[in-house]
């Protein structure tokens, strides 16, 4: 244990409520510090996490969690809640084979109630779990949803809230985390005043009397009164929107005073007990809290590596070949320079796509929309419609939350629209929920669509043009992480479309590889060639139109064929190859390497390849086997 004091006393929230409220105060203290000194050697999500200590203690100390459901939308604000429910000592191997997940998942404790990698969702399954528990007649149980103010940008965020209020679900909280806002300490302190003393009993009973009050006025003085009255609560409580999707509105109330979030949150509880929800509680936080580095650059310490806690600096990295997405994001740069139709798309992740280096260039032809995956696509086929050549770069993981703006908005409008999908493949630390395995399958079946990816970065500014050129829908798919260090032509040429590359010549096996997987099947060729094996690798470069004519010729004399994707096999890039040699009626010995038919959870990256067979041992290995199997045993054996 890590001798923290209180700290070390809490197993689980139930141990925490044992303690005096002042006792809460210094836990938060303790967990502040432990945050900081456990993700200084690990890395991991810093400056979200801060800003939420108060506020996710505060509800483990005063709802009965488990049996209450507590639901985050945003996994990188749960460090909190992870080390309150018993996970502490798994944080020295977070993100890790075999240690504790980055984000929220149910089968990792039972006080996660809902599984958290994507923004969003947390209102919506609170308030499934809040209706559950009405049916089954657990009428003392409630759900909370705490959702980052990031997550409200989410479309589905206020669906669900629409949907709950119109239920009028009393048995559900919504806690906003919003860290974001900008509110002056004198407004912020009388609000947070306000916002206790207005969930106190006598004043919400004071209230019913006013509104019967009113409603026994004249007409022309009953309606001055109402208008006076929302008036008042425009002035002193910022929450119009939410009471008018009949929510109980309480706050902004400061959320990092533990003090004033009990009393808040006991009478928030005693308002569920008496059947007056739904509730939505808006607590004021500021990213980073507690730690002035974070708190003064919150976006740079969202999602950190090792650093050292006194200075904020973090441990140097060894000089390396640029980011994909840098790479990425200094190509559509150079684009953008001389075709001002170009602009630059992102769903909060300006940073992660790149796209902050192409803001700080063309900053009125950017555009982040926030957590918003459908309204982005929509709008930049709105932007093809008139001429525009919009460029929105999504994550692969999430470019799935667009799926049917893909279909609809896009593809079936043959718009010129390019997805740019980040974080393909295998995406190591962060898991289940942001692995990049599906966005093939998802998007080949699509009418209009031409689908790339490069073999390495300097491909990669290629495929950037092609595109962008391309009068249509187009996708590039790339990795998360730093390129191969290949040398970067000075020119940007466009790639024919549908062409793919022969990287070399055989005329035993071929080996026809999708992706940066390339290189490994060009090392895995090297080392049969000195077995006296001779084997193609095709660099596909398309995954759609697939390059029928070379994969047939291929096909015709060689007596295997390997396929090679960081993609879920199931309706893949080997897919598409066995679709091209089934309409040219050519039989041949097809195996197809990629992801299997599983959850793949956080990892090494190159040991889950090496798992799947997708490196340069595991290639060579499945062309010997096919050969073997064709009776052709490798030379010397």
């Amino acid at each position: 244990m890590s001798g923290q004091g209180l700290l070390d006393q809490i197993e689980s929230p139930e141990d925490l409520r044992k303690l005096s409220r002042e006792q809460v105060v210094t836990v938060t203290e303790e967990l502040r510090s432990e945050i900081i000194q456990r993700v200084s050697r690990t890395g991991g999500h810093l400056a979200s996490s801060l800003g939420a200590v108060e506020l996710l203690t505060a509800i483990h100390y005063v709802f009965d969690t488990p049996r209450d459901r507590l639901v985050l939308d945003v996994g990188h604000q749960g460090y909190p809640h992870k080390m309150l429910t018993g996970r502490r000592e798994g944080f020295d191997r977070i993100g890790k084979e075999g240690g504790i997940a980055k984000f929220l998942r149910r089968s990792e404790s039972e006080f996660d109630a809902f599984g958290a990698g994507h923004a969003g969702t947390s209102i919506s399954a609170a308030l499934g779990m809040a209706r559950a528990l009405q049916h089954q007649g657990h009428s003392d149980r409630c759900a909370i949803a705490f959702i980052g103010d990031g997550g409200m940008t989410a479309g589905m965020a206020f669906e669900a809230l629409n949907h709950s209020g119109h239920l009028q679900q009393k048995n559900l909280v919504v806690v906003l985390n919003d860290n974001e806002m900008s509110i002056s300490p004198n407004v912020g302190a009388m609000s947070s005043y306000l916002s206790r003393k207005l969930s106190k009993p006598m004043v919400r009973r004071m209230k019913g009397f006013a509104k019967e009050f009113l409603s026994t006025l004249p007409g022309d003085m009953l309606h001055w009164a109402q208008k006076a009255e929302e008036s008042l609560k425009v002035f002193f409580l910022p929450g119009m929107l939410f009471e008018a999707l009949n929510f109980k509105y309480v706050g902004p109330i400061q959320g990092h005073k533990v003090e004033a979030l009990l009393e808040t949150f006991g009478n928030v509880k005693q308002m569920i007990a008496n059947g007056e929800g739904p509730i939505l509680v808006h607590a004021m936080t500021s990213k980073g809290y507690g730690y002035e580095p974070a708190q003064q650059d919150p976006f740079k310490y969202h999602g950190v590596g090792a650093f050292e806690i006194e200075s904020g600096a973090f441990h140097p990295s060894k000089p390396g070949p640029p980011k994909y997405q840098d790479v990425f994001a200094d190509a559509l740069i150079e684009l953008a320079k001389s075709d001002e139709r170009i602009l630059a798309i992102t769903a909060a992740m300006a940073d992660g796509t790149g796209l902050d280096r192409f803001s700080s260039v063309f900053p009125d032809r950017f555009y982040d929309v926030g957590i918003a995956e459908q309204h982005a696509v929509t709008f930049a086929a709105g932007l093809a419609c008139e001429g525009m050549k919009p460029v929105a770069a999504i994550y692969s993981t999430f470019l799935q939350r667009a799926f049917d703006q893909v279909v609809h908005d896009v593809c079936l409008q043959n718009l010129d629209v390019t997805l740019a999908l980040d974080r393909a493949g295998i995406v190591g630390a962060d898991g289940s929920t942001h692995q990049g395995f599906y966005d093939l399958t998802y998007l080949r079946a699509l009418p209009n669509i031409t689908i790339m990816a490069p073999k390495d970065e300097n491909e990669l500014r290629h495929m950037v043009r092609t595109a962008v050129e391309y009068p249509g829908p187009a996708a590039v798919r790339f990795p998360r992480g730093a390129g191969l260090g290949v040398p970067l032509d000075p020119d940007i040429k466009p790639i024919p479309i549908g062409e793919a590359e022969l990287m070399r010549d055989g005329e035993d096996a071929a080996v026809i590889v999708l992706g940066t997987l390339a290189h490994e099947a060009m090392e895995a060729a090297a080392d049969l060639a000195a077995d006296g094996i001779s084997v193609a690798v095709l660099n596909a470069r398309f995954a759609k139109p697939v390059d029928k004519d070379r994969i047939v010729a291929l096909a015709k004399r060689c007596s295997v064929l390997v396929t090679v994707e960081e993609h879920s096999g199931i309706g893949g890039f080997g897919a598409a190859v066995l679709e091209a040699l089934a309409a040219a009626g050519v039989l041949v010995p097809v195996r197809c390497l990629a992801i299997g038919d599983r959850i793949v959870e956080h990892g090494d990256p190159a040991q889950i390849r090496a798992e799947f067979g997708l490196d340069r041992d595991g290639i060579a290995a499945a062309v010997k086997e096919m050969l073997t199997q064709q009776g052709q045993p490798p030379p010397g054996k």
